[in-house]
């Protein structure tokens, strides 16, 4: 059965209440209805921290991964030579979101890396390892980091990250990894890759 995830700065990856699928059905749901629901659920949280709207926003992602046919038909095309590929599904200036949808082949692997901002992300082919990390500084290494947990994520899941959450991920098993991700603003000056061997970070 799908599941919703949470992950938290300390690198805590806690299920969270899912909705049942037919609490979420509505034919035609579409995209452009999407992006206005999810904005207007982060206009609703300008006194509050955006991370308080998090559940809200895993609710309609999951209601537009159930709803629209639309989008199980986005999928980017990966380049013999690489591991990765993405597909901006939306992309206006002054809009705050980042949403698009990512595809790996079979055994690829991310850096260590925050996202600088919340994220959301739903699997929609294969499974992803997620690796999880918090910081941990010491008084030579400010930047160290140490591996906490690891959750795996199948067709179905959703899960949110909060901007400080650390992770890396592998797709695993026979066939490509494809993800439906939605991000907010990224804070630049926030958003860092780590070195777990040297405890260094830089801007990623």
């Amino acid at each position: 059965m799908s599941q919703d995830w949470s992950v938290t700065e300390d690198g805590q990856c806690q299920p969270c209440p899912t909705p049942r699928d037919w609490d979420l059905l509505e034919t035609p749901y579409r995209f452009y209805r999407f992006l206005t629901e999810v904005e207007d659920s982060l206009n609703q949280a300008t006194t509050v921290h955006q991370c308080e709207c998090l559940p809200d926003i895993r609710r309609l992602v999951r209601k537009l991964v159930l709803n629209s046919y639309w989008l199980q038909t986005q999928r980017p095309e990966i380049n013999p030579a690489a591991e990765a590929a993405f597909l901006n599904l939306y992309d206006e200036i002054g809009f705050p979101l980042t949403v698009q949808v990512e595809t790996h082949v079979p055994g690829a692997k991310s850096s260590i890396h925050n996202h600088g901002t919340w994220g959301i992300v739903a699997v929609l082919q294969g499974q992803e390892k997620n690796t999880l990390w918090k910081r941990s500084p010491e008084p030579e290494w400010s930047n160290k980091v140490v591996c906490v947990a690891e959750q795996t994520l199948t067709q179905g899941d959703v899960v949110s990250f909060v901007p400080a959450a650390i992770h890396s991920i592998q797709a695993i098993g026979e066939e490509p990894l494809v993800t439906f991700n939605v991000y907010g603003e990224t804070e630049s000056k926030e958003r860092f890759e780590f070195d777990p061997i040297t405890h260094q970070a830089k801007n990623y």
